[in-house]
């Protein structure tokens, strides 16, 4: 059966679709953190509030509502300077799982409307127009389609806004996001280019830091005209790398990011609540660290061959290290190695024997291979651990994988423990949110 022939009208509209240089829409959450807190409690809308780690003038904030930014209080500002800035500032403490619990909400509305191409974070998704979504009017109208369904949906709300870009890839999508906030919706075409970004400064541009920014300014390049004009072969000396080359490339129009999935590490940190800054509680929290480490690698099926820890002091000296551990998702063994670390740290830096507060402290696992790559020899036995043999991590496994079954099922994390958590416990000790990766759900009851 033969398609039945296609109409000028129909041949002119793909051509316009195919004609147009808009790909992707990039769509930005403004002020997330503290937008998901004033959302659920009413008495804090409209007002200047932030979120932070811990209840402490010591600490920073790791969001601050559009109300706060008027007053020049901003993510990373401290307490302290928050409080002199707007003396009635609004304080709330983070609640990671459920900012995760928002942001698939959001990803549920946006798909709605049209899919989500790529979660580049907590709060930003682009999502690839295709068709007529490519024509500049209905692209438009879609952003408007986009907003409503954010704030008349049920389970989100007014609050929940966003900015929006929409360009020839996500690099430049995500720059026309960041050009108006908030509720911006910012459209660059690629006729358009290099015109829209010229009055841009360099550290504007995705991708260009204060250490990137200065590797270029002492190249001579200190405008985005000259980097426009910047040739692959300078691009690649100045990044030291074929990232310069593809991200002239990028800013052009031409090419997007390429990035990979893989697991590469686990990581977890925290920041200590005044109540736990003393050595015992320190060390303590750094174990817990482990135990969520231990329980992330068998739920990802992972096994770790190197172990690093880290401690910031109250004078903001800062201790690290790491070694090879036998390739393992053991807690035991991931906590021997803990217990070896901080023993290290207590001799290199002088332990208790200096009046210092403990500030922070994290542990992180890497070289990560997949369970079923590594043979049962190598990984049960050898671990470090006394008289340690296969037999006896295997049972540990029975062990480990009854824990992690019984802390999923249950709400209350710490369902099942392995020894003492510190006297006060800290205020939020479940998973963390970092700029490029959102944890699952199961995370915050390990």
């Amino acid at each position: 059966m033969s398609l039945p022939p296609r109409s000028e009208s129909d041949i002119a509209q793909r051509a316009a679709w195919d004609a147009s240089s808009l790909r992707f829409l990039y769509l930005d959450l403004n002020s997330f953190f503290a937008s998901v807190e004033q959302q659920d409690n009413p008495a804090l809308r409209g007002k200047p509030i932030i979120v932070v780690p811990v209840e402490s003038d010591t600490t920073s904030a790791i969001a601050a509502s559009i109300e706060a930014k008027t007053y020049g209080i901003k993510t990373g500002t401290p307490v302290w300077e928050a409080k002199q800035k707007y003396p009635g500032i609004g304080i709330v403490n983070a609640r990671h799982d459920r900012y995760v619990e928002v942001h698939e909400l959001v990803e549920e509305e946006v798909d709605r409307h049209i899919p989500v191409f790529k979660t580049w974070s907590i709060d930003e998704v682009s999502c690839e127009l295709i068709g007529p979504e490519r024509l500049k009017d209905n692209a438009i109208a879609l952003s408007h389609r986009l907003r409503a369904g954010l704030r008349d949906n049920p389970k989100l709300g007014e609050c929940i806004r966003c900015s929006i870009g929409i360009a020839p890839n996500q690099f430049l999508a995500k720059l026309a996001s960041d050009m108006q906030k908030p509720d911006g919706l910012t459209i660059i075409e690629k006729h358009e280019l290099p015109e829209r970004i010229l009055p841009l400064a360099l550290r504007d541009l995705p991708g260009i830091g204060a250490n990137m920014e200065q590797r270029l300014n002492d190249a001579g390049i200190t405008t985005i005209a000259e980097l426009w004009d910047m040739n692959p072969r300078d691009a690649r000396r100045i990044w030291g790398s074929k990232e310069g080359p593809a991200f002239i490339q990028r800013i052009r129009g031409i090419g997007d990011y390429s990035q990979s999935s893989a697991t590469r590490s686990i990581s977890h940190e925290h920041v200590l609540p005044p109540q736990n800054r003393d050595e015992e509680s320190a060390y303590l929290i750094l174990r817990r660290l482990g135990v969520k480490g231990g329980a992330r690698l068998r739920r990802m099926g992972f096994v770790a061959s190197n172990l690093g820890a880290k401690v910031r002091f109250d004078d903001d000296t800062r201790w690290a290290a790491d070694f090879r551990i036998t390739q393992t998702q053991d807690t035991f063994v991931i906590l021997d190695a803990i217990t070896r670390l901080w023993e290290q740290m207590l001799r290199e830096t002088g332990g208790g024997r200096r009046r210092r507060r403990y500030m922070k402290v994290g542990m992180w696992l890497t070289g990560l291979t997949p369970r079923d790559e590594v043979t049962l020899d190598l990984f049960g036995g050898a671990s470090g651990l006394d008289n340690d043999d296969a037999e006896a991590a295997a049972k540990r496994a029975k062990l480990w994988a009854a824990m992690d079954k019984l802390n999923q099922k249950y709400d209350k994390k710490d369902t099942v423990r392995v020894g003492p958590l510190p006297k006060h416990k800290s205020d939020f000790m479940g998973a963390k949110i970092a700029f490029n990766r959102i944890p699952k759900k199961e995370e915050f009851k390990e």
